[in-house]
């Protein structure tokens, strides 16, 4: 019950409720456990579900016409997928993999009814977690329709969720870079020279190998304008 209780307080949609009715609620959720390199979705499988991980992480991948496989992103503990599934029913469109051992909990979409008809609040959730997602797929949408991977780069910077520390805006890059140079369709290479060439513009300044620190927000965003 510990970690359905998490999973639930993980989800946008969910965390409106009190602890209470979060423990109602995780009372829907089931617990799979996988190893690394399981298959947990495919293309057109009848798992019309919210999957939220637990611990692990999740290769959510898109297979293209040329036999490739483009990484669409990685589910990190405390993140969530399926959401059109769970909410609309739809069949899943992408594959997933489990990137090593990954525990999660899910919720399947015929339970959906039964908890909006008790907690209607969620409806009102899902609508804004539906709608701040579309309007981040709009701008990611129109930073690849760029074939200038600067725009590309800047874009995906500019719609990571950001913390401010003395008036300095602070994003923490998700996944390493090779996943995010195959998510924004380059290299690595090119993706290190994007960001070298960044912070030599006093765009950015990064420090390890994830944090970037935003330093001139107005002249990143022009940048993510195609």
């Amino acid at each position: 019950m510990a970690e359905h209780d998490t999973c639930v307080a993980a989800v946008p949609i969910f965390r409106g409720l009190s602890h209470e009715q979060q423990l109602e609620v995780a009372s829907f959720a089931k617990p799979v456990r996988a190893e690394k390199g399981a298959l947990l979705q495919e293309p057109g499988s009848k798992n019309s579900r919210l999957m939220v991980v637990h611990s692990g992480r999740i290769r959510l991948v898109h297979a293209l016409a040329n036999g490739r496989e483009q990484l669409v992103r990685v589910v990190e503990p405390g993140d969530s997928m399926g959401e059109a599934g769970f909410l609309l029913g739809q069949r899943p469109e992408h594959f997933a993999y489990a990137d090593g051992d990954v525990t999660l909990c899910t919720f399947e979409h015929q339970d959906l009814g039964k908890l909006v008809a008790t907690y209607p609040g969620i409806a009102l959730r899902m609508l804004q977690v539906s709608t701040q997602r579309l309007q981040s797929a709009e701008r990611m949408l129109a930073a690849f329709s760029s074939t200038d991977v600067g725009t590309r780069v800047a874009a995906y910077l500019m719609d990571l969720p950001s913390s401010r520390v003395d008036g300095v805006i602070h994003v923490r890059l998700p996944m390493a870079k090779k996943d995010i140079a195959s998510y924004l369709g380059t290299t690595p290479e090119t993706l290190s020279r994007t960001l070298a060439s960044f912070a030599a513009e006093g765009l950015i300044a990064t420090s390890g190998r994830r944090d970037v620190a935003i330093l001139d927000p107005a002249r990143l965003s022009d940048r993510s304008m195609p």
